[in-house]
């Protein structure tokens, strides 16, 4: 794979049958008629930005455009400079995006219905950039248990180049949002 902002990885490749046993196993594709197979390219993100990767591009029958599935075994997760942080009212819901410098962050976070929204503390160090998301203040009451997504932008020191994102609470690096539009306006964390 290579990464546009610089850089390669090299992951070993899955066959072209794997490749579609996965894509079938985790879709809800009506039935298609493969009619061929053959290697190709695709972008896709990943935590180090946009990678051109080794994709299987599938004619099917009755498709002008194949059905492109990732040829690459994808590593496994780094492992955490950070050990989870137990419970915790907010959590992460995802990566939104970067700002153009790469300085900011917008992550999405849920909060409840009886605080005053999600805020993000930032450790950021030479290797990772640790995202801690909590809520602020909260409200006596009646509270429903609905969960809010908000968008939070976070500020860094300096751009994120190569660290990997971390969710505080899990340890784990911080994915791409497949949510929808967040619930309540942009915030920003100082």
């Amino acid at each position: 794979m290579t990464f546009v902002k610089g850089g390669s990885l090299t992951r070993p490749l899955k066959g072209a049958e794997e490749s579609f046993e996965a894509l079938v196993r985790s879709s809800a594709q009506p039935r298609l008629r493969v009619t061929g197979a053959k290697l190709g390219e695709m972008s896709v993100t990943t935590s180090r930005g946009t990678a051109k990767v080794p994709a299987w591009l599938f004619s099917l029958e009755g498709y002008d455009t194949p059905l492109k599935q990732a040829a690459v075994i994808p590593s496994g997760l780094p492992r955490s400079p950070v050990r989870p942080v137990a419970g915790g009212p907010s959590r992460l819901d995802g990566l939104v995006r970067y700002s153009v410098d790469e300085r900011a962050v917008t992550v999405i976070s849920s909060h409840g219905d009886c605080d005053d929204g999600s805020a993000v503390d930032v450790l950021e160090t030479s290797r990772s950039v640790v995202l801690s998301a909590f809520v602020k203040g909260r409200r006596g009451g009646l509270c429903t248990k609905q969960a809010k997504l908000q968008q939070v932008t976070v500020r860094l020191a300096q751009p994120v180049g190569d660290r990997v994102l971390l969710d505080a609470h899990t340890g784990q690096p911080v994915l791409y949002s497949t949510r929808g539009a967040p619930q309540t306006d942009d915030a920003t964390a100082s």
